[in-house]
């Protein structure tokens, strides 16, 4: 079966022009926001892993959200996408309120979103596993099941499986075990099997972790086909090399606030962000004496970071647990 022609549509906003002009800077407003969020927190024991007073995802553009490790990326992905509960704030997309939403509630409403960890069902077929991610289907009601004739609808949904795994190119895998494809394949057939489902804003969290160089480039072609398409995407990378490739816009995180937004090429010379990635102190020249003691200014950095840790023992639950990991990973 041909594969789904994803030439770019005439129709669509170049997200480039219209974010030009835009201030880099957090909580920015921008011109055709899809997904809005207010005054979100989320905390667990004395940790408070997410804390963004305001932030906006433009409209059919590629949004990268970066952030070292444990700044909270994840988490929001899971507070927006119904997996987890926030303790404050809203989030509104396309002027409906989505934080009181279990996540298949979100996804038929058009946000869907991916995982650090592919959730594919190893035990069925790689067709099995894309026909799941079907929208509206009569046999998941009780009468539908009894009194709706399933033929029509069931060709439908394989028709377009098909060929989501043709332009995957997974078609050669539809009769094979999910369990058996290797991890980049896995990514693979999970956006396909989100796209079954319609959406209107992808999320997609480290789509290229563990993915080898060449499948890197086909998911890199992919998640450009969803934004030449009109889809919204947002994506969590660590990779500045594909952050600069396929961003239109990038929000960085850190200790669970957004501390910077701007267009790509801007964020190199962002205090805030480097500092973020190489700790405020990274360009300090450090001084020890002969016992190995640090002096100076490099024993104030120490004096500091002793501080910083003993609050943060103060601030724990007094489990002596770590904050929890929503996929396993990172946050």
């Amino acid at each position: 079966m041909a594969a789904e022609d994803t030439t770019p549509d005439p129709t669509v906003t170049d997200p480039a022009r219209t974010l030009t002009g835009v201030a880099p800077e957090p909580g920015v407003a921008k011109p055709d926001p899809v997904l809005t969020v207010d005054g979100v927190t989320r905390t667990f024991g004395g940790l408070k892993a997410v804390d963004v007073a305001h932030l906006e995802f433009e409209r059919g553009a590629i949004t990268g959200l970066i952030g070292p490790n444990g700044a909270g990326k994840t988490t929001l992905f899971n507070l927006l996408t119904g997996f987890d509960r926030a303790d404050t704030g809203s989030w509104i997309y396309e002027g409906n309120p989505l934080q009181k939403l279990p996540p298949h509630r979100v996804a038929r409403k058009g946000v869907v979103r991916t995982f650090q960890l592919t959730k594919a069902l190893a035990g069925m077929t790689v067709l099995e596993n894309m026909k799941l991610g079907a929208v509206g289907q009569r046999g998941e009601t009780f009468l539908g099941a009894l009194f709706t004739g399933w033929g029509a609808q069931e060709r439908r949904i394989t028709e377009q499986a098909r060929e989501l795994l043709a332009r995957f190119k997974l078609d050669t895998k539809a009769e094979d075990l999910a369990g058996s494809l290797s991890g980049g394949q896995r990514k693979l057939l999970e956006m396909a099997r989100a796209l079954m489902m319609d959406p209107k804003v992808v999320m997609l969290d480290e789509p290229m972790a563990g993915v080898n160089p060449v499948l890197t480039q086909s998911l890199l072609g992919h998640v450009k086909s969803l934004r030449d398409e009109g889809m919204s995407v947002v994506f969590v990378e660590h990779d500045m090399d594909v952050i600069r490739d396929i961003s239109d816009w990038v929000v960085v995180m850190a200790q669970g606030r957004v501390i910077a937004e701007g267009p790509p090429s801007a964020l190199s010379s962002n205090q805030a962000v480097v500092d973020a990635y190489l700790g405020s102190h990274h360009d300090q020249v450090l001084e020890f004496d002969e016992h190995g003691n640090p002096v100076g200014q490099t024993a104030e950095i120490v004096a500091e970071m002793e501080a910083a840790e003993f609050e943060g023992s103060l601030a724990d639950d007094g489990t002596g647990t770590a904050h929890p990991d929503q996929e396993g990973k990172r946050t």
